[in-house]
């Protein structure tokens, strides 16, 4: 009877050996790299899906979007004409910064070496925050180039109207693909998700201006008009919660454990009312 016992523990200290050291195995650099990976695809999927799970205050929210980008379309050519009186006064260097931060080549190498800055040193963190990045700017910058195709609105600079259109091109048409804006999409998904990581309402007030920098820098230099630019700023924040939300399953570390579980985001639309409102 004592034999058996002895060779149950032994079995049983085997085993657990054994899992340990697998799991050691497991936590590698290459494995967290592909698993990564992985979730940036899923993230993506999972924004795309999303409209199929929407209810009825996700259509709302959707409404109130669209019924806003309307709005603004109307007054288009009216901000235009309006910008054009201070558009000198606009430093050069905020201007540079518009225009290049928003590049999707300057995009990634932020968001990816936010990601390889946490990968390395084996901050999940730090990786969570990188795949986020990394999957918000894929998912908002495909679908942008698409529908740039599909809508083929006339760029201010063009020449032509607000409400001028040349659609559905498969090969992209300069100067008709002002709507969506990709770099406001890029730079406030960027700014809403980093933002993300701190409690104190300046801070992300502070980085939701500078998010919202390159948007109204490609208004002022004649590449969008101002609905572009609210819509894509509006749109990137479903697609950053969309994908946070599925990256929460599948990493352990969260964003600030200890903030309110019921913060959410709306938008209002009235008569003489349009804006997007934080509730936590």
């Amino acid at each position: 009877m004592r034999l058996i016992k002895y060779f149950t523990l032994v079995l049983l200290t085997t085993t657990m050996t054994g899992q340990e050291l697998q799991s050691q195995k497991e936590k590698n650099l290459w494995n967290d790299f592909t698993y990564d990976i992985g979730n940036v695809f899923g993230g993506v999927g999972y924004s795309y899906s999303r409209p199929f799970h929407w209810k009825g205050n996700d259509w709302a929210n959707f409404g109130y979007l669209t019924g806003g980008t309307l709005l603004l379309f109307t007054v288009d050519d009216e901000f235009i004409d309006w910008k054009n009186g201070f558009e000198q006064d606009v430093p050069d260097l905020i201007k540079d910064y518009g225009n290049k931060y928003g590049a999707p080549e300057n995009n990634y190498m932020l968001t990816g070496g936010v990601y390889l800055a946490g990968l390395f040193t084996k901050n999940e963190k730090l990786r969570r925050t990188g795949v986020l990045l990394i999957s918000s700017a894929t998912a908002g910058g495909f679908l942008q180039q698409v529908s740039k195709r599909i809508i083929g609105r006339a760029r201010p600079k063009s020449g032509a109207s607000s409400a001028t259109f040349d659609p559905l091109h498969l090969d992209r048409v300069y100067d008709y693909d002002s709507f969506p804006s990709g770099h406001a999409m890029l730079a406030f998904s960027n700014a809403y998700a980093i933002a993300k990581q701190f409690k104190s309402p300046w801070v992300k007030g502070a980085l939701y201006t500078v998010g919202m920098i390159p948007g109204l820098v490609r208004v002022i230099d004649d590449f969008h008009w101002i609905s572009d630019v609210a819509f894509s700023t509006v749109l990137s924040i479903f697609i950053v919660e969309s994908i946070d939300k599925y990256l929460d399953s599948k990493y352990d570390e969260k964003y600030n454990d200890q903030k309110p579980k019921n913060v959410s985001w709306n938008l209002s639309f009235g008569p003489n009312t349009l804006g997007v409102s934080l509730h936590f």
